[in-house]
């Protein structure tokens, strides 16, 4: 491509490179020079104008991000229709942004006029949310740049899976400095937790926090549920404590306990029946985002989840304070003694 000025007289067929106002004349950043504009300019009296010119092997910025956005679109990723060498995608359902991230970059590494953004991996997206941009550095792609960019973006690397319907099964432990109004309240927040993925809670139990009790309790939600979760009234603390124990006693199996999310650090993820059931946090009673967040949504929306997923959620699992936690992260320095361990 070549840039830089170009006399008015042999400006025909060039890309506008800054938008160009003499008068009542006006042509736009990234318009193509016709011979009636290039009257125009003459009769303004402008002898020059900075201008792009494709050459042979140059791919125009349109046709370029338009090539990779259908290369990058996977399930449920619809594409808005190439402008100024961009093309936006958009979800077409609710679900978890899917990217190959591996393959995003390795695109961005090919040449500096080809760039792909996305949202964050695992990102909460509903129908409409703009997930990705193709957006080609003016005004084109040398075109050997471009098909080495196709091939290195494999193919879907951005796509939506979508969340289910489920059923939820829900088990709350209680002791007697459990109030009823504390359950009620993290059902309710838990139904908003599931609105967006239209799952439901399909049957809720109480029990004593004590493993027998517990297991009984599991065995009336699990058949009936597709995810089981626990609500504890004292949080998991070890492998061997109630919630596990009572897992393990129904011929469940213990998968991972503890995450590098805070809030959130206190989550177990097992199976049991060959359902998915988690042992939550004490702050998945709280409508703000914790870690408890995370590992739901995949499941809602069946991306798996296991120990090697959980260990990698260190990098941004810093999130933020919650009001129940009676001794913030901040003052722990301070006053280690009281520090709350019920994530």
């Amino acid at each position: 491509m070549k840039f830089g000025p170009v006399p008015v007289a042999e400006a025909e067929g060039a890309i506008v490179a800054h938008t160009i106002r003499s008068g009542g004349l006006t042509l736009k950043k990234g318009q193509v020079v016709t011979r009636q504009h290039k009257e125009a300019l003459a009769a303004a009296g402008i002898a020059e104008i900075v201008a792009a010119q494709l050459e042979p092997d140059d791919v125009g910025e349109d046709e370029a991000a338009r090539r990779l956005a259908e290369k990058l679109a996977g399930r449920n990723v619809r594409l808005e229709r190439a402008f100024t060498g961009r093309v936006n995608l958009f979800a077409e359902a609710a679900g978890i942004l899917l990217v190959d991230a591996a393959a995003v970059d390795r695109l961005n590494g090919v040449d500096e006029a080809i760039t792909v953004a996305t949202l964050p991996r695992y990102h909460v997206v509903a129908p409409g949310d703009m997930v990705a941009t193709v957006k080609i550095i003016p005004f084109s792609a040398r075109r050997a740049a471009l098909e080495a960019a196709l091939a290195s973006a494999g193919e879907n690397a951005v796509g939506v899976a979508p969340f289910r319907p489920l059923r939820i099964g829900v088990v709350s432990t209680l002791l007697p400095g459990v109030k009823p109004s504390v359950v009620a309240k993290t059902l309710r927040v838990l139904e908003e937790r599931l609105a967006p993925a239209a799952a439901r809670i399909q049957r809720e139990e109480r029990a004593p926090h004590e493993a027998a009790a517990l297991a009984e309790a599991l065995d009336k939600v699990a058949p009936e549920s597709d995810i089981v979760i626990v609500f504890g009234a004292s949080a998991i603390t070890d492998r061997r404590d109630v919630i596990p124990a009572a897992i393990e006693k129904r011929g469940g199996r213990i998968d991972h306990f503890g995450m590098p999310v805070d809030p959130g650090n206190l989550l177990l993820l097992g199976e049991l029946a060959g359902r998915p059931v988690i042992g939550a946090p004490g702050c998945a009673r709280s409508p703000k985002e914790n870690g408890f967040d995370w590992v739901l949504q995949r499941l809602l929306a069946s991306v798996p989840i296991g120990p090697k997923d959980i260990r990698a959620m260190g990098v941004g699992g810093l999130l933020m304070e919650i009001p129940q936690r009676p001794q913030p992260r901040l003052g722990e320095r301070a006053a280690p003694e009281a520090a709350d361990h019920k994530t």
